[in-house]
């Protein structure tokens, strides 16, 4: 049986600033749905992925921002890093783990630059949405067996 991510639920307060923030970021549009003014969703899609986003009015009840740790996977951390900062996404500085691993989601073991040897799933990149939920661009440029 194939378990295949679809979509994660993003909670926010204001649905056109983040539908904005979004595709400014690169994020393709897939739907728009206005039933009243209680319901509304909004399914977007980053570039080259097979999941989404979704966001809107009446389908959470969780805290706008409380969504952490969404990671992005890009070949090139650098490049990533620039295309985003030049369409106007407020990037952090890239950085790897002292670990030389996964990082812990805090500034804790944090150094700034990327991994040094350039080891697939090492480098990072972090980002917030106007409301706060945080993603991660990770580097990966050789999948691990059975990816």
């Amino acid at each position: 049986m194939d378990l295949k991510l679809e979509v994660v639920v993003l909670p926010v307060s204001d649905v056109d600033r983040a539908k904005a923030f979004y595709e400014a970021a690169g994020f393709r549009l897939d739907v728009d749905y206005v039933a009243d003014e209680n319901y509304r969703v909004v399914h977007l899609t980053p570039p080259g992925s097979q999941a989404s986003i979704l966001f809107g009015t009446g389908v959470t009840t969780a805290a706008p921002g409380s969504v952490q740790g969404l990671h992005l996977i890009v070949s090139d951390i650098q490049e990533a890093h620039a295309e985003l900062s030049g369409r106007g996404v407020a990037m952090g500085e890239v950085f790897h783990d002292a670990g030389g691993v996964f990082h812990r989601g805090t500034e804790v073991a944090r150094v700034s630059g990327p991994h040094p040897e350039r080891a697939s799933y090492g480098s990072f990149a972090a980002f917030s949405d106007p409301d706060g939920n945080g993603w991660v661009l990770q580097e990966v440029t050789t999948r691990l067996p059975g990816r």
